[in-house]
């Protein structure tokens, strides 16, 4: 049975990095899709889609996210990876205080991930750029709604110590292959 297993935390955690990683070892990965909504949008003029037209943003994102999880069955692999799942689209939008539709959640709930491993705010590696534009004080409220929005969900999160790319990555594999 494949294991769809997910990689969250708020911003600046790592999270792409490891993806990386664990990419270079040959396995299946799925990168984060946000900064390529934003390059699109900046492409048409809107610097800040999410700021600007959060729901419309989101709903790109839901969208994106939602293929990727279906393209992952596609996968004959044992394990695929995601730099981000499906229910952090609507942690945002609980950050930013935004109302949305049900359908985020529905869609959070009919595609489960099979593990979860959260990167927690580390300000030594944080760093902000033209579409990561929180701070680090933003990073670490982030971080606690999508613990709260993942927990909602039913989900149990494996924190992810402090260590290099491959410390953090082994950390992960090792999880993984203790719980066959």
């Amino acid at each position: 049975m494949q294991q769809k297993i997910v990689l969250i935390g708020g911003p600046g955690t790592g999270k792409s990095s490891i993806l990386n990683e664990l990419i270079s070892r040959g396995f299946d990965c799925m990168p984060e899709i946000s900064r390529e909504v934003t390059l699109k949008a900046q492409q048409k003029g809107i610097d800040q889609l999410f700021l600007t037209e959060p729901l419309l943003f989101s709903d790109l994102l839901l969208e994106g996210r939602e293929k990727q999880f279906l393209d992952a069955n596609k996968s004959k692999e044992s394990f695929v990876f995601f730099d981000r799942g499906i229910p952090d689209v609507h942690a945002y939008l609980e950050f930013f205080n935004t109302d949305y539709p049900t359908y985020f959640i529905e869609k959070s709930r009919k595609h489960l991930y099979t593990k979860v491993f959260m990167l927690p705010p580390w300000e030594d590696i944080y760093t902000s750029d033209n579409e990561r534009y929180e701070s680090f004080e933003q990073a670490i409220k982030i971080h606690h709604h999508l613990k709260k929005t993942y927990q909602q969900i039913g989900y149990k999160i494996s924190i992810v110590p402090f260590g290099t790319i491959q410390e953090r990555t082994n950390y992960i594999l090792d999880a993984i292959n203790n719980s066959l």
